[in-house]
């Protein structure tokens, strides 16, 4: 029986995962592409062809210029958003003397035990006119009627920050349990402050994670488009709300793979800046 060559055995044992991403990854990819060159004729119905017309609609269309200036311009307060708040809970359970650091790390994940959407409805009953913040302010007698703290874009931003201020601490915690415990002691012990220790090695050395969880945050943000379809207005769309109403109310799967495709390389554009600069080796740990 003739035995596998030493550099074959790689390849051998990485084909299962490889012909998963080819099946699921690279082959739908590749035949969202092809469509987007296709003509739209009327709804659900579209003529195979190779032509421009979608594409030269992305660019000259200032809608969707628009809608990805929208996009941008809330993941990344979003993201920023993340990352202060998230800082401070990742490093009470990175440095906490708690002996079950396990029970306050299933406290940050025990909201992916619960449903997203269902999630994101839950921000109705806290920030709605008959809300519980409404509903105490005004049976307090602070407000004579209820603030308009839904359907907007800072509704829109609240519940994606709920969504995903855990993937924020979880990128952070891996960074910090990762940092030498002896540095910050024998930092205190050459005169350093709490504060001068924290800026000098704690901050920097955290500043992988950090950067992970932003860029994370980043990209599940701008690809969201469930939070603004609940918590949001009539102008607080996103660009993935204009791909799903492309795709599911107007049927137009060209101009839908077109958008797609658009969205799918403005964010891989973000992804390979960010590897250029800090590497993708963070994201992993993280993930893992």
């Amino acid at each position: 029986m003739q035995t596998l060559s030493p550099g074959a055995r790689p390849w051998l044992l990485l084909s299962p995962a490889l012909v998963t991403i080819l099946l699921l990854m690279i082959i739908p990819m590749f035949i969202m592409l092809i469509v987007s060159f296709y003509i739209y004729v009327d709804v659900g119905v579209d003529e195979v062809a190779f032509q421009f017309g979608n594409w030269q609609e992305f660019f000259t269309d200032p809608y969707y210029h628009y809608a990805i200036w929208q996009t941008l311009r809330v993941a990344t307060i979003t993201a920023l958003v993340c990352a202060l708040v998230g800082y401070v809970p990742a490093y009470f359970i990175a440095t906490t003397d708690y002996h079950h650091k396990w029970l306050l790390m299933l406290l940050l994940i025990l909201p992916f035990w619960v449903s997203f959407i269902i999630r994101t409805l839950s921000w109705i009953h806290v920030l709605g006119a008959q809300g519980i913040i409404n509903a105490v302010l005004v049976s307090s007698g602070l407000l004579d009627e209820p603030l308009p703290m839904l359907y907007n874009e800072g509704s829109v931003i609240m519940g994606m920050i709920h969504f995903l201020l855990p993937y924020m601490v979880l990128n952070i915690y891996v960074s910090l349990e990762g940092i030498d415990p002896n540095l910050v002691p024998a930092a205190r012990t050459l005169g350093a402050t709490a504060w001068q220790s924290f800026l000098k090695i704690t901050l920097p050395l955290s500043l992988p994670g950090l950067a992970a969880g932003t860029l994370l945050c980043f990209v599940l943000a701008a690809g969201v488009y469930v939070t603004p379809l609940i918590l949001g207005g009539p102008d607080d769309f996103l660009f993935g709300n204009v791909i799903f109403d492309t795709l599911m109310s107007e049927l137009n799967w060209p101009m839908g793979a077109t958008l797609s495709c658009a969205m799918l390389v403005m964010l891989g554009v973000v992804v390979v800046i960010y590897n250029r600069f800090m590497g993708l080796n963070q994201v992993y740990r993280s993930l893992g």
